[in-house]
């Protein structure tokens, strides 16, 4: 019987849907060890604490921050663990398993982590901190918490994604340099999007060409416009990867520095920083996470 523990978010500890998943489990005939967090930084412990005892699968009961700092304490360990990791989706948006098709309903996604096959994924860096599944930098964090909810619930991702093009109509761009081993660039942009995964915002796809085991880094990234070109904005929006975009710009790369001449706010699968010399690394298929049998998120499934 394999070792398994949950480092479930305080939020979901009283969720009857959780509870009732965890006791059908341990009823199949799988012990959980079930810790709760109460304070930020408890996450990335509990996972260090798994690391060293040995637990076999650690599986992050949260949303995508949770994910993120669990990752992050797992990695600080053994940046080539052979503790595998399971998702738990408990958060509002939880984009990082809805790109992966991990079921959302607490028992099915419980016993995908419990008796699925771990497959081995990327994981980017900025500055030495780790994220699983999309960086965003600029005007981002701003537009997830304007966006109406009623147009949300009609339009999805689509929401975020024309609230996030009309407030950036309104953003000054960022200047600096962009760094890339076969390219140097100068100029500005309003938003920069680095996916390991392909979607945030709570469903937007920001870097629709990424995978999780690629070695590579999608970078997004969008240009300053007038409001009058807004229709040619959306319509590229469309068609993210043509290289002859005059305002969105994609790139895949296994690492990347920007310069810039004031801090840039960047959120780490949600969790924010703010930086203005920022270097992006990757250590390629280093963490073994439980998924679901064709992911779209691995290349070849």
């Amino acid at each position: 019987m394999k070792t398994i523990r949950v480092i479930l978010n305080g939020k979901g500890a009283a969720n009857p849907q959780v509870r009732a998943a965890i006791l059908k489990i341990r009823e199949d005939g799988q012990p959980l060890e079930v810790n709760c967090t109460w304070e930020g930084g408890d996450a990335a412990r509990f996972a260090q604490e798994a690391m060293n005892d040995g637990v076999e699968v650690l599986i992050a009961g949260g949303g995508d921050g949770t994910i993120n700092e669990v990752v992050n304490g797992v990695l600080a360990t053994d940046t080539s663990p052979s503790m595998a990791l399971g998702v738990l989706p408990l958060g509002t948006a939880n984009d990082f398993a809805r790109g992966c098709g991990i079921p959302l309903e607490p028992y099915k996604a419980l016993k995908l982590a419990t008796e699925g096959e771990p497959v081995s994924i990327d994981i980017p860096s900025a500055n030495g901190v780790y994220f699983a599944n999309v960086a965003s930098g600029g005007f981002g964090a701003e537009v997830t918490v304007g966006t109406n909810p009623q147009l949300k619930k009609a339009m999805g991702g689509g929401a975020y994604a024309l609230t996030g093009i009309v407030t950036a109509a309104k953003m000054e761009p960022y200047s600096g340099k962009f760094v890339a081993p076969d390219e140097s660039t100068e100029g500005s942009f309003i938003v920069m999007a680095v996916g390991n995964a392909r979607q945030a915002g709570g469903g937007f796809q920001v870097t629709p060409n990424a995978f999780l085991d690629d070695g590579l880094m999608d970078v997004t990234a969008l240009t300053d416009f007038q409001t009058k070109e807004l229709g040619l904005v959306i319509s590229e929006f469309q068609d993210f990867a043509n290289p002859d975009n005059q305002f969105v710009h994609y790139r895949q790369v296994p690492g990347f520095e920007i310069e810039l001449t004031s801090a840039l706010p960047i959120n780490l699968d949600g969790e924010p920083h703010r930086w203005d010399h920022i270097t992006f690394e990757i250590l390629p298929k280093c963490l073994p996470v439980v998924l679901p049998e064709g992911c779209p998120l691995i290349s070849g499934a």
